[in-house]
């Protein structure tokens, strides 16, 4: 399994579930399970290795603008968001995390007052290797490595100019 494999997969979720976050993880988890063990394994690794390259400042901020606040938890969980959103939505999110305000996830959460997270999605490969084997993914099977954060982004994200300088399309959106 490698990434554009995983993003398939992901893809194919979302063709086949209603695109609600929550529903995308599980279809794909359903889709994973029919693969064999060995590929259920590593795309263990790729959903980490994605939420590692994933680990930034500028869209940590742009969660919590999103989110209204965002913990270390809430930013797991609004990048298990952004996974399931597939391999588009996300690259162009980490190329310019201000790009989410075109989103229509984030414009309806805008709209209506959601938050965006799937913690389900963190659990993707987990969920199909019990499913195709009954017994829990081997702890070793993958390993989690964050890069540090950018420290020119080392504001607190509650400083409303500071944000809406760095990211004025979401500051906009969910003044």
């Amino acid at each position: 399994m490698d990434k554009q494999t995983f993003w398939k997969l992901i893809e194919s979720a979302r063709a086949e579930a209603d695109t609600a976050a929550d529903e995308v993880a599980d279809r794909a988890a359903q889709l994973l399970a029919e693969l064999p063990e060995a590929e259920i394994v590593e795309a263990q690794q790729v959903l980490w290795d994605l939420l590692s390259e994933s680990y930034r400042a500028p869209l940590w901020a742009a969660a919590y603008v999103i989110n209204g606040g965002c913990s270390d938890d809430g930013f797991d969980y609004f990048r298990g968001w952004l996974l399931t959103q597939g391999q588009a939505a996300f690259e162009a999110a980490l190329a310019d995390p201000d790009s989410l305000s075109a989103h229509p996830g984030v414009r309806e959460a805008a709209a209506e007052g959601l938050e965006l997270w799937d913690e389900d999605a963190l659990s993707i490969a987990w969920t199909a290797y019990e499913s195709a084997t009954g017994n829990e993914l081997p702890a070793d099977s993958f390993t989690i490595s964050y890069p540090p954060l950018d420290p020119s982004w080392d504001f607190d994200f509650d400083d409303t100019e500071e944000t809406a300088a760095r990211l004025p399309r979401l500051s906009a959106l969910f003044d």
